[in-house]
């Protein structure tokens, strides 16, 4: 014998055990959908005083679908005296319930319903026969057969969907309320349209025909029937409408027509259940309403921004899903920011049933916002929280998004680069040497002129390598990507007259190589120079400047002047006029 899970109720108060759960809804399918029901009991006989006190572990019902009738969802629940048994099996599949109601008439008699979804047994297996098992009370009921309340039996409620129905919305309610003696449920999410073929069912638990007294089932205040299964005065009998059957002992499987009970227009229905002794508990309702609707819910895709920017795209796409009509043009969408509308927009085109369209929008925040942020979408909003379209569902019209905003981060200043004066204030330069003092990869680095470009990702710098300044000085912006967002780096570059190149020798020979006193870096840069060569006697032979350069010939001296010096060295003092470097001072080798 299996060990029972009284997982729930034992370890909750007794207050907590006589409150029921409230009928709510659970689930809506919109379009061409309709149930039927399957079930049976656990108990031997109805409840009584000559009744046995024992109880069946298994029992089985047949399905049988019409080939039109495609599954889409299959709810089965089970119930019976006690905390619970929440683990059984169907056709030898075991099956933990996901959830779970209680009830009780007082602390000594409680009362427990489970729910699981069996929606893919029951497209694997089709029309066939179900059998629970595995579900035992027999160590439980003793205690409740002197009153009558022993009992256990199950229910698969299942959702298929016809091409030949007309346009529906089903609403699938449950939760656990009894009587008696009166109990007042009231179905909201309704959209009656059309209340030809309007219908309701019940699942209920521990009703019993031979007790009637004053036991009445209403609709918007009119009384209910269904004869002769289920009489007026009898609602709660031991019977399932979809199958004929009338020996369900303490269990009901009910479905009534409300064509006459409900009106066009209605959003809600209300539901009474008077008993003067019977107990019942309703544990599943279902509505079936002709009903025409459109369905629009939203999403937030995706979302684009530059940094520092507080304009974003917001990427997002409308849907009308779970529908039995299209969902017009120009439905309204409003996007808000800490309540506060920040864009509105509109559908383009009808969106068919089951159909979407995407788009998106830009829209501006806020100033002086944290980094994070949380945008809402709502679709079927005219930016008062008011909807313009009728719709199926109107309590799934929103999405939100986290959105992490770019700020721009603060600007590290790095120390200037250096470049020789190539003349006209220029140099050439290797910009990643400012910044070899960081770990980093070449990849992830950019380099531009101005802060705009950097924060668009314009006009980057082609060869940071190999870079020609511009101006002099000229500040330079590094863009170092770190996800999400990046770092910047600033730095300048600055020209100096860096010192000249003075070669060793020069061949005055004229045959085009080496014919002069080619000083390096010193005529386009140290303008002012002078020039001064001494033979080896000390004598001065020749001055020159930036327009005269040395080729060998003597133009200081008494004798010897325009003629070209001999091979041998001389001795030269270059003056810079540069406060920042001394006279340069060396010899020079002259041969042909």
């Amino acid at each position: 014998m299996k060990t029972y899970q009284y997982i729930l109720l034992y370890v909750i108060s007794i207050s907590q055990l006589l409150m029921a759960q409230d009928i709510s809804l659970y689930q809506q399918f919109n379009g061409r959908y309709d149930y039927l029901a399957i079930g049976n009991t656990m108990n031997l006989a109805e409840n009584g005083t000559s009744a046995p006190c024992e109880i069946h572990t298994e029992s089985s019902a047949n399905l049988t679908l019409n080939d039109n009738q495609n599954v889409v969802a299959a709810y089965l629940y089970w119930a019976g005296s006690g905390a619970g048994d929440f683990n059984i099996s169907l056709n030898n599949i075991d099956i933990t319930t996901e959830r779970t109601f209680s009830d009780a008439i007082d602390s000594n008699r409680i009362f427990f319903a489970a729910f699981a979804d069996v929606t893919s047994i029951i497209i694997d297996q089709g029309s066939t026969e179900y059998t629970i098992s595995n579900f035992d009370l027999t160590d439980v009921i003793a205690p409740y057969c002197p009153s009558g309340t022993n009992f256990g039996g199950w229910a698969i409620t299942i959702i298929y969907e016809d091409s030949n129905l007309p346009l529906n919305q089903l609403n699938v309610y449950d939760g656990l309320q009894s009587v008696p003696e009166y109990l007042s449920i009231t179905l909201d999410n309704l959209n009656v349209l059309d209340n030809e073929n309007a219908k309701i069912g019940f699942v209920a638990w521990e009703g019993d025909r031979s007790i009637a007294v004053n036991e009445q089932l209403t609709i918007n205040g009119s009384v209910i029937s269904n004869y002769p299964l289920n009489p007026a005065n009898n609602a709660f009998n031991g019977t399932n409408s979809f199958t004929g059957e009338s020996n369900l002992y303490n269990m009901d499987i009910d479905v009534y027509s409300i064509q006459n009970h409900i009106n066009i227009g209605d959003t809600t229905a209300n539901i009474v259940l008077t008993s003067g002794q019977d107990f019942v508990m309703i544990n599943n309702i279902i509505t079936v309403l002709n009903s025409q609707l459109p369905d629009a819910t939203i999403t937030i895709d995706n979302d684009a921004m530059s940094c520092g920017d507080n304009q974003i795209e917001i990427f997002y796409t409308v849907y009308n899903s779970n529908s039995t009509a299209i969902l017009p043009a120009n439905t309204p969408i409003a996007f808000y920011y800490n309540d506060s509308l920040i864009g509105v927009s509109v559908t383009q085109n009808e969106i068919a049933i089951n159909g979407s369209e995407s788009s998106s929008i830009s829209i501006n925040l806020p100033d002086n916002l944290d980094s994070l942020v949380t945008i809402i979408a709502i679709v079927d909003d005219d930016g008062t929280m008011n909807g313009v379209v009728t719709e199926s569902n109107e309590n799934n019209n929103s999405a939100f998004k986290e959105i992490e905003l770019l700020i721009i981060p603060e600007t590290t200043i790095l120390p200037d680069l250096i470049g020789c004066n190539e003349g006209f204030e220029s140099s050439t330069y290797n910009l990643f040497e400012a910044i070899e003092s960081l770990d980093f990869n070449e990849e992830d680095l950019s380099f531009y002129r101005s802060l705009e470009d950097l924060h668009l990702g314009d006009n980057s710098i082609i060869m940071p390598s190999h870079y020609y300044n511009v101006s002099n000085p000229e500040t330079i912006y590094i863009k170092l990507i770190s996800p999400p967002c990046y770092e910047i780096f600033q730095f300048n570059l600055n020209i100096e007259n860096c010192p000249p190149y003075i070669p060793q020798g020069f061949s005055p020979n004229n045959d085009s190589k080496n014919d002069w006193f080619n000083i390096q870096g010193l005529y386009n840069i140290f303008t002012e120079h002078e020039l001064q060569i001494f033979n080896r006697y000390g004598e001065l032979i020749f001055y020159g400047n930036n327009d005269k350069p040395w080729n060998g010939e003597i133009n200081r001296g008494l004798n010897n002047k325009g003629n070209i010096v001999p091979v041998g060295t001389y001795y030269y003092v270059l003056n810079l006029n540069d406060p920042k470097y001394r006279p340069k001072v060396g010899w020079v080798y002259v041969n042909y």
